[in-house]
């Protein structure tokens, strides 16, 4: 299974989304091809009624510690509620080009 459906996986396991994306961005970033080292996260998930943002970044943290401790190198999170995605009109961004790291 890659890190993708890892992420994929234990997210949909744990917090049953009612929705989820897992974005590989590792090709905008200084690193070989093919890696799995850069995500971006959209959950969306009633387990977040009640948490601050601190509290849902830290459950993510803690369903990924694996991750994070091995092959995940940067991990954006966006964590909410239905009620807050639904406020945003579903609306996700676009992530900011890599500036080069350690690279240039």
């Amino acid at each position: 299974m890659s890190v993708q459906e890892t992420i994929e996986h234990k997210l949909s396991q744990e917090l049953e989304p009612v929705h989820l994306e897992v974005l590989n961005e590792s090709h905008m970033h200084n690193v070989p091809e093919g890696s799995e080292s850069h995500f971006k996260v959209y959950v969306v998930s009633p387990a977040f009624e009640g948490q601050k943002r601190v509290g849902r970044q830290r459950t993510i943290n803690r369903v990924l510690a694996d991750e994070l401790a091995g092959p995940v190198h940067a991990l954006s999170l966006h964590t909410l509620t239905p009620a807050e995605w639904a406020a945003k009109d579903r609306e996700t961004l676009a992530s900011p080009q890599c500036l080069g790291g350690a690279g240039k």
